[in-house]
This record gives C-alpha cells, structure tokens and sequence, in this order.
C-alpha cells in the first residue's frame, strides 16, 4: 500500500501576503484560491515538479499559529541554482550549507553528495523550509 504526502498546511496570519509570497516570489503554481464565505478561504499552491502541495487560508482550524510550521525539505537537483533562484528573488536566506562533523558549515557538500547541501528560508509569517539537494533518490 503507497502512502503519499498530498498536502502540507502552512498556518500563516496574512493569506494575501502568502499567496504573493508562494505564488509570485517563489513561482509555485496556484491549484486554487476558494473562498465560499467571508470566514473560510483555502488557497493551494504546488511548488515546481511536486506532488505535495501547500495550503493556506482561513478558517482552517487545526489550532497552528502562524509561523509554527517548521522542518518541511522541499527537494532541488541543484542547491547552487537555488541559492541564486532565492537571491535574485529577495528571499532572505542561509545560503548553501552542509554538515562537517555534526555542525552545520557554509558552503555545498564538497563531493556535492545526495542529501548533502541544505538551504534554510522562511516564508513572510516565519514558517521555516529547507531545500536540500538530491539528485539520485534513494528510494
């Protein structure tokens, strides 16, 4: 039996914000913005060549505050790209770092290793996501 993540909830304060944010700055594709009422409105967005999307909105529930999203790894096949897709687009960020004995350093993964290189961001309400470099899955 598969067991596939479909959806990941971003609590944020300001759904505007938001959707210009994931949808404007970081080019994800808008699946929906769909609000039947005043008090309830979902908006989904799908980053590039995911099958998992984000969503977002109003009268979710669920009991989050904004900003307490925090760990989500979205995959690239190539975190130097990235950095400079995140520069270009005025997202504040780590830029590129790997692990040298349990710490954190600057700078890619030297053998540019799956899993290796990280970069950490987070979106406008502090909801943290990191990118981390994979080119070969190990599944």
């Amino acid at each position: 039996m598969d067991w596939k993540l479909e959806v990941v909830v971003a609590p944020v304060a300001d759904v505007e914000r938001a959707r210009a944010f994931y949808v404007d700055t970081l080019g994800f594709t808008l699946d929906t913005d769909f609000a039947p009422n005043d008090s309830f409105r979902v908006i989904q967005v799908t980053p590039p060549g995911s099958a998992c999307s984000i969503v977002f909105g109003t009268g979710l529930g669920g009991g989050m505050a904004p900003g307490s999203l925090k760990g989500p790894q979205l995959a690239v096949d190539d975190i130097e790209a990235a950095y400079a897709f995140l520069e270009e687009r005025g997202v504040k960020n780590s830029g590129p770092q790997h692990f040298v004995d349990g710490q954190m350093t600057p700078g890619v993964e030297p053998n540019r290793a799956d899993y290796g290189t990280f970069i950490y961001f987070d979106d406008p309400d502090g909801n943290s996501w990191a990118l981390q470099e994979i080119k070969h899955h190990a599944r």
